[in-house]
């Protein structure tokens, strides 16, 4: 039995703060109001860095940046009714990539839940569907273990968002503080994640007879950590790796063995090959329709072995012929002596099919490399591709590659850093992939400076969703922190107006978008910033931006009507690529 003297009464609002500081949340996200004002009075006795955002959407992102950038479970605070509503494309967000934050609720007190009393929303009702979890706390002996089952739910298993939702009255009344005996029950994972024995023979014998195998490397590699065990696989097998937008960096780019992004955006070969493969290792992925084309031509050649920790991604959108149920690192450390076992790596047959195969994905890849060889050379034209090109290579120059952190917002500049931007090491890319979200990538870059302050941060947006959460410019000034903003402005919503000159006539409805001065705007905020219009001014003024004493902002004009290329239509198979259709880049990989 616990002794009561041996621990503190604290109220509920400090007991939040407690358990937080409990489980080594250092900085927290949010915005006060009237349901949650008793936390933020008790929060000056804890030591917690509160960044007090613009909005509280800028909070879950900034959150869900500091998750991604740091592998820890971000944290974001609102007030009742619209501060705990603009809290849901955040949240949202999060669980459509697998992001572990916890978003804390004020809410009304106890006594007038039901009546519409004022700013009163059932937030749990209406996150049910976007999160792991959510809780109601209605005493303030509730909230401790709560928080500390939603830290454990949100980072276990397949992470993803949770929320606890807090009355005031709970934040008000007292309890006894006693952090250890608020742990939540050990971890118990999903019963279906446990590798059959069959299994796992039965996917080292596709693996014996494949010739043409690829792996599809996606982001449950950075969620389990297996980078080094993906690597090493990879290479002792001699097997090319494809990645998933969400995947990029948790395989180095430059590997002799990695074929590039997959995908509606991705290299023209990577798709060839995976339609041609006979055998596909998906590790931490899960089929997206962005990833698989039209799912009825989609590798049809090829068996298919998913090593996944989700059970209901198994045979949702992709029937598979072996499935791995587990966490992807635990699943390829069982295998691998398994595999030695069956002398798999010194079959000599293998191994010369392996190189046939890989000396047939460089056929298909023929001259496309000439884009990094050439480096997209200047013909009076400043493109998108030339300035994400140029923040990658200054980068390189520098030797700021691993330390180099790019949030993108969502569209023709997000596709165009997956392309040109050759990602080297983990959690080095912050981008919305599921839910696709404007407005993410300023905020999230806050995030992840927060994280990880000793990396260059840069927040890469065009002029449409920087417009939707500009004003967290203010919170970069107020935090004092350097983070670099490059806007791809080319007066259009550049995705839409892609797809309408695609598949609606060149009616541009609605796509052309006016926009301020940035660096005006950035200006009013006390953040320095510069103009470029042409190529030769890209990489002086990314320097310069990047050395500064503090954050900086680019305003990139860029090339109005250029396209993201290769791109499948919808409807169309992984092959079926539309190429750009009158080069204004003359580079190969669009040939």
């Amino acid at each position: 039995m616990t002794d009561k003297n041996a621990h503190p009464t604290l109220t509920g609002a400090e007991i939040l703060w407690a358990t937080l500081v409990g489980e080594g949340v250092t900085t927290v996200f949010g915005y006060p109001g009237g349901a949650i004002l008793p936390a933020y009075d008790a929060l000056r006795k804890f030591p917690i860095h509160h960044v007090l955002t613009r909005h509280e959407q800028g909070a879950a992102h900034m959150a869900d940046g500091y998750a991604r950038a740091s592998g820890k479970v971000g944290v974001a605070i609102a007030t009742s009714g619209p501060g705990a509503t603009n809290l849901v494309t955040g949240i949202a967000t999060a669980m459509l990539d697998s992001i572990p934050i916890v978003c804390i609720t004020g809410q009304v007190s106890s006594k007038v839940l039901g009546s519409d009393a004022f700013q009163e929303i059932d937030i749990t009702g209406i996150t049910l569907p976007i999160t792991k979890h959510n809780f109601v706390a209605t005493r303030p002996e509730e909230i401790a273990p709560m928080i500390r089952e939603a830290f454990q739910i949100a980072a276990s298993g397949r992470p993803g968002p949770v929320l606890v939702d807090i009355t005031k009255d709970a934040q008000q009344g007292t309890a006894i503080f006693d952090f250890e005996n608020a742990a939540p029950a050990p971890y118990r994972p999903h019963p279906m994640l446990r590798t059959e024995s069959a299994e796992m023979q039965r996917a080292i014998e596709l693996m014996r007879g494949s010739k043409k195998p690829v792996i599809l490397a996606g982001h449950g590699i950075i969620l389990s950590a297996a980078e080094r065990e993906v690597l090493a696989f990879a290479e002792r097998y001699q097997i090319p790796v494809a990645t998933t937008l969400l995947g990029l960096g948790a395989f180095p780019a430059s590997h002799p063995l990695a074929l590039g992004m997959m995908g509606m955006h991705g290299e023209s070969w990577v798709n060839h090959a995976i339609q041609q493969a006979d055998l596909l290792l998906a590790f931490g992925m899960r089929f997206d329709d962005r990833v698989t084309g039209n799912l009825a031509s989609y590798a049809q050649n090829a068996k298919k072995i998913h090593i996944e920790i989700d059970p209901s991604e198994i045979n949702k959108n992709v029937k598979v012929d072996v499935a791995l149920i587990g966490d992807l690192k635990e699943v390829l450390n069982t295998m691998e002596p398994l595999i030695n076992d069956k002398n798999y790596a010194s079959d000599a047959g293998s191994r010369n099919t392996t190189t046939d195969w890989l000396r047939e994905i460089r056929a298909l890849k023929g001259d496309a490399a000439v884009r990094d060889i050439i480096n997209l050379p200047d013909n009076g034209h400043l493109y998108a591709a030339h300035v994400i090109n140029d923040i990658w290579q200054e980068a390189k120059a520098a030797g700021r590659l691993d330390k180099t952190i790019i949030a993108t917002d969502v569209g023709q500049h997000q596709m165009w850093e997956a392309q040109y931007f050759k990602h080297e090491n983990t959690r080095t890319l912050v981008t919305s992939g599921g839910l696709g979200t404007m407005g993410f990538a300023l905020p999230a870059a806050i995030g992840a400076k927060m994280a990880r302050p000793d990396c260059d941060v840069w927040c890469i947006a065009g002029d449409g969703g920087f417009q939707m959460t500009a004003s967290e410019l203010s919170t970069i000034q107020q935090e004092g922190i350097h983070v670099n903003v490059a806007v791809i402005n080319n007066g259009f919503l550049g995705m839409v107006r892609q797809w309408q000159e695609a598949f609606y006539d060149k009616n541009y409805a609605c796509s052309p978008i006016l926009s301020p001065d940035f660096v005006k705007l950035a200006g009013a905020h006390g953040i320095p910033g510069a103009h470029v219009t042409e190529r030769k001014e890209v990489t002086q003024t990314v320097t310069e931006a990047r050395t500064a004493p503090t954050a900086f902002l680019i305003n990139f004009s860029v090339e109005k009507e250029d396209g993201v290329y290769p791109m499948i239509a919808p409807g169309a198979a992984l092959h079926e690529m539309v190429r750009r259709p009158n080069p204004l880049i003359e580079t190969a990989e669009d040939e």
